[in-house]
C-alpha cells in the first residue's frame, strides 16, 4: 500500500486498507454532498469508484462544492471529480457516467458490481429507485436527506429511515418505503427545521432553489463517507 495512506493504516491496519483498495463504491450525485463523499473515500484508500451525474460545474456551485473552481466551470462534474481523484491517487479505477439516475436509466448500472452505493441525488423518484435496486441486489446503501436550507451541521444524525423526524424529505421517503414494505435503510438527516430562503437578485426563489453554504454539505458528505468506510472494513468501536 502506498505511503500516502500510512497515517490511515495506523488507525485501521493493513488488512482493512486492503479491503478498501479492493472495494468498489458508486456515488450517485457529485454535488455539495457527493463531492465530499468522493474526496474522503479516495483519501481513505478506496480502489474503485463510479461517479454518476449529468450536471456541469457552474458559478453557483463554488460556494460549497469541492470540485467547483473558476477553472472547472463548464466541465461535467464527473470529469472534474475524476481529474481530482487521479491527482490524489493515480491508481484509482474511476468510471464516469454522464447521466442523471432515474428508474429509466437504472438499467445502465450493474448493481451486483458494487460493494456500496451512496445516494446523494435530489429527487424522490431517483432515491426510491436506488433503494429498490440496492435491495434487489443486496448491496448496502446510505442516503443523504435534505441538506439545503440548513445552517447547523451539528444537527445531522445517522439513523435508520424509520427513526427519522423533522426532515421533510425523510418523511416523504419514509412514507414511500413503508408503502413498498422496504426496511433497514441507513440515512443521514438533520433535525434542524429548514430555513426559508431570503430574496435574492441572482436567484429566483419561486423556482424553489434551496439555499446552501460552505459548511453543511461537506459535513453531510464526510459523515456519509465515514459510514461507508467503517461498513466496508467492518469497523467496530
Amino acid at each position: 500500500m502506498s505511503d500516502i495512506f500510512a497515517r490511515t493504516e495506523l488507525l485501521i491496519g493493513k488488512e482493512c486498507l486492503e479491503k478498501l483498495s479492493n472495494s468498489r463504491v458508486a456515488v450517485f450525485g457529485i454535488g455539495g454532498v457527493g463531492g465530499y463523499v468522493v474526496e474522503a473515500l479516495i483519501r481513505s484508500g478506496l480502489g474503485s469508484i463510479d461517479l454518476i451525474d449529468n450536471d456541469k460545474v457552474c458559478t453557483t456551485n463554488i460556494n460549497r462544492q469541492i470540485i467547483a473552481t473558476n477553472k472547472t466551470i463548464g466541465q461535467y462534474k464527473v470529469d472534474a471529480a475524476k481529474e481530482r481523484i487521479l491527482e490524489i491517487n493515480p491508481s484509482v479505477n474511476v468510471k464516469t457516467f454522464k447521466t442523471f439516475y432515474t428508474p429509466e436509466t437504472a438499467k445502465s448500472f450493474d448493481f451486483s458490481n458494487y460493494d456500496y452505493v451512496v445516494d446523494a441525488i435530489d429527487t424522490v423518484v431517483g432515491k426510491l429507485s436506488l433503494i429498490e435496486k440496492t435491495k434487489e441486489f443486496n448491496v448496502p446503501i446510505i442516503c443523504a436527506m435534505g441538506a439545503g436550507n440548513k445552517m447547523n451541521p451539528l444537527k445531522f444524525e445517522v439513523s435508520d429511515i424509520s427513526k427519522t423526524s423533522v426532515c421533510p424529505l425523510a418523511r416523504v421517503i419514509r412514507t414511500e418505503l413503508k408503502k413498498r414494505k422496504i426496511k433497514d435503510v441507513k440515512v443521514v438527516y438533520s433535525k434542524e427545521l429548514p430555513i426559508k430562503p431570503k430574496k435574492s437578485d441572482e436567484i429566483s426563489i419561486k423556482h424553489q432553489i434551496p439555499g446552501s453554504n460552505a459548511f453543511v454539505p461537506p459535513v453531510v458528505g464526510l459523515i456519509i463517507a465515514s459510514e461507508v468506510i467503517k461498513d466496508l472494513i467492518g469497523y467496530e468501536k
